[in-house]
């Protein structure tokens, strides 16, 4: 991949870790195509292109657009994600099948589509998946859920397409600030759970607003760029990765009894 300017794909770029990332490698002279639903509120300098990551037929014409107007396609950044809090008992079916279809089967879609532009040019894949991937919380399973399918996802591709110089790397924010706060389904618990998790998502809506500038991940994106064996995954922030390390290496019950104690009781 030159390093040059680079042709680079971002969903969900409309708001959040995506905007930020879109808006960052702009500035930096890249040539950035953002991709959402919704158009950007703010002014913005990168080009812009309505796209539902779930309509496969559009998938294929907006990317063959791209390809035929920049000629390459060197990076994708699959930022796009939804998010959905409450008890799993009082959490529908339907619910469940929509937070699969945006966090994980849009990003299988747009990189499956993707990926024959990108051997052209040995790009990158970088899925945003999240610490709560790795370590569920609860009454926000739903989004754990999605984010340990996505690295799932991100690895298998990695292997998959290792002999085609195309790589595949999943980012791991922490909380972050940004409008994914505020725009997060809740499921109105019943008195059973009510108590319990409106507390849990209280202790998450403030993490997230004294969280780490969406800049940050795209920082950390930047950084792996142009490595040509960059790693499985990489946790954003020095106190996420501590987390993410002990949660591999503590015994699981202790695991559970700490994150219980915090999103749980």
């Amino acid at each position: 991949m030159s390093k040059n300017k680079l042709v680079i794909l971002i969903t969900g770029a409309s708001s959040g870790i995506g905007r930020a990332s879109a808006d960052y490698f702009q500035n930096l002279g890249h040539q950035v195509v953002g991709l959402s639903r919704s158009k950007p509120q703010v002014p913005y300098a990168f080009a812009f292109l309505p796209l539902d990551i779930n309509d496969e037929s559009v998938i294929v014409a907006t990317l063959e657009k791209i390809h035929s107007e920049y000629g390459r396609i060197d990076v994708l950044i699959n930022c796009a994600g939804i998010g959905v809090s409450g008890p799993i008992e009082e959490t529908s079916v339907a619910q469940a099948k929509k937070i699969i279809d945006v966090n994980v089967l849009g990003a299988l879609a747009m990189s499956k589509y993707a990926l024959p532009y990108l051997r052209e040019t040995k790009g990158i894949i970088f899925n945003i998946g999240s610490v709560a991937g790795p370590i569920t919380i609860p009454f926000q399973t739903l989004y754990s859920m999605s984010k340990a399918a996505l690295q799932s996802l991100s690895e298998g591709l990695r292997l998959e397409v290792k002999p085609h110089h195309v790589r595949v790397v999943t980012i791991l924010p922490g909380d972050t600030k940004s409008s994914f706060t505020a725009r997060r389904e809740k499921v109105a618990a019943s008195p059973l759970y009510e108590k319990r998790a409106t507390r849990s998502v209280a202790v998450m809506e403030k993490d997230e607003q004294n969280g780490k500038d969406p800049l940050t991940v795209a920082k950390a994106i930047k950084r792996l760029l142009y490595r040509q064996h960059p790693p499985v995954s990489v946790t954003v922030g020095f106190f996420y990765k501590v987390l993410v390390l002990l949660s591999r290496i503590l015994p699981r019950r202790l695991t559970q009894a700490i994150i219980y104690s915090i999103y749980g009781k």
